[in-house]
């Protein structure tokens, strides 16, 4: 239940977003969700896709650095205090958020945010036990599509 994100460095000038989704545009790979973070001198965008393997070769063809990582998506109540309510079993398993951003797909009920937990393994059986919904690959993908 895992999932698999790219991060993609890129030097922190005009440009050099727009040519890693014009690459994989060219190559008809679909963003799912995506997000940026920058330093002075570098970026890493994060990307979900439904290829990650071909994403990450046609990537790494164009000249880009890009690396896997795991990250978990959390299904969470959209509601004032959804995300607190999560927030607490995580704590209470002493897991270690590296970074979160949402994945947005047009239900009113829930929300879908993806963690990077320093420890994957463990956050996603510590979840699952507390009764918080870890979402799999395909259910996210097919959510996606509707």
């Amino acid at each position: 239940m895992k999932l698999h994100q790219l991060s993609v460095f890129l030097e922190n000038k005009p440009g050099q977003l727009k040519a890693v989704c014009q690459t994989l545009a060219d190559a008809h790979l679909n963003i799912l969700t995506m997000t940026l973070a920058d330093a002075k001198e570098f970026g890493i965008v994060r990307l979900i896709l439904h290829d990650w393997e071909r994403a990450r070769s046609v990537l790494e063809t164009a000249g880009f650095v890009a690396n896997i990582t795991e990250v978990l998506a959390l299904e969470v109540p959209d509601r004032p205090g959804g995300l607190a309510d999560v927030l607490a079993a995580v704590e209470e398993l002493g897991l270690n958020v590296e970074y979160i951003y949402a994945f947005t797909f047009g239900r009113s009920d829930k929300a879908v945010i993806i963690f990077r937990f320093n420890d994957p393994d463990a956050a996603l059986e510590g979840l699952k036990s507390r009764g918080v919904n870890v979402i799999g690959g395909i259910e996210l993908l097919a959510r996606a599509e509707k």
